[in-house]
């Protein structure tokens, strides 16, 4: 049977749905997995073993080029799925870009979310096979295993997260890396500023507080990781501000991906590198503040997280006038007792 699985975007929401296809690839008849996903992206899911053949979609550059070029770009892809007569979709995207293609794909058998849990509802219509997840699944790792379950059920056992591996090509590069950065060993710790929106960030000033904290009580000297110019900018205020902390010189996905394989911790908001971080077996300790850990953050007992306590939150706005008291609930001194206890697992403190 050849499985076709559609989950486009964004970083973490594709490292969401890597159980799920875990899940599927351990079915028994399942001969073939792909999945559809963003171009971006298609450098993370490379060379994974979970996936058979990843099929790539260019939207934001169709639109970029104009009416026509979408045009193009979807039939050609529309095409090409229909080729290689899928025997099932499951769209895990649930919105009306992935339907389209869901729809289109020429599979008999296409499997997506019932009207309460689709993002937008044309999506209902591209499907003919709706799954309630229960009411128990939160996390949304849960809710894409019930989808694979819904069309597979009695597979094996899923993982928490992941599983995901780091490339032995960019180990070895980012090794070197590391060693001409650093000037003495110790636990490497991540420390990751960006995110998406506006309401999933912590203040420059706790990040410099934390950054202090560590080098003063165990002379640890963060790492300090940015997506965009814009988190750079904010990185260097950091390290201006807290000379022991080193900026890491951004290269690809696959480098980011080999460096938060490597790091003994990683620390950050509601963002893929956090993810990504667990998704290859690294510690993390997250904080969450419009989002909610309950569905969003790395679950297992190497993970930390600490969510803001205000009676709002999660409250899912993108921009929020509470927004700067909102960053000052998740203190310092909270953020590295979680730090000191991952850490002393590892022994490592």
């Amino acid at each position: 049977m050849k499985i076709l699985m559609i989950k486009v975007s964004a970083l973490g929401d594709i490292i969401h749905a890597l159980p799920a296809a875990a899940y599927l690839k351990g079915c028994p008849g399942i001969k073939e997995l792909h999945w559809l996903v963003e171009e971006p992206f298609a450098g993370f899911l490379s060379g994974q073993p979970l996936i058979d053949k990843i099929q790539c979609i260019s939207t934001k550059k169709w639109r970029q080029q104009g009416i026509a070029e979408s045009l193009k770009g979807v039939l050609n892809t529309i095409r090409r799925l229909r080729r290689e007569k899928y025997d099932l979709v499951l769209d895990l995207q649930g919105n009306s870009k992935s339907g389209m293609f869901t729809r289109f794909s020429g599979a008999p058998l296409r499997f997506g979310f019932d009207a309460q849990r689709v993002r937008e509802w044309p999506n209902l219509l591209a499907t003919n096979r709706h799954i309630t997840p229960e009411k128990s699944a939160e996390h949304i790792i849960d809710k894409n295993l019930a989808l694979g379950a819904g069309a597979f059920p009695g597979g094996p056992p899923a993982p928490l997260q992941g599983p995901l591996l780091a490339d032995s090509h960019y180990l070895i590069k980012v090794e070197k890396k590391l060693s001409a950065l650093r000037e003495k060993d110790g636990p490497l710790i991540i420390f990751h500023y960006g995110t998406t929106w506006e309401t999933k960030l912590w203040s420059i000033e706790s990040w410099i507080e934390l950054a202090r904290s560590l080098w003063e009580t165990k002379a640890i000297t963060p790492l300090l990781t940015w997506g965009n110019e814009e988190e750079l900018e904010a990185v260097k205020r950091i390290a201006s501000a807290c000379p022991q902390t080193i900026i890491w010189p951004r290269g690809n996905l696959e480098e980011l991906m080999a460096l938060l394989k490597m790091a003994d911790l990683v620390v950050g908001g509601d963002t893929g590198p956090i993810h990504i971080a667990a998704a290859l077996g690294t510690s993390t300790v997250s904080l969450y503040r419009a989002t909610d850990h309950r569905r969003n953050g790395p679950r297992g007992k190497n993970h930390a997280f600490l969510q803001s306590p205000m009676d709002c939150s999660p409250c899912l706005l993108k921009t929020c006038p509470q927004d700067e008291h909102c960053r000052q609930t998740i203190p310092p001194e909270n953020m590295l007792k979680e730090i000191h206890t991952l850490l002393k697992k590892q022994h490592l403190w």
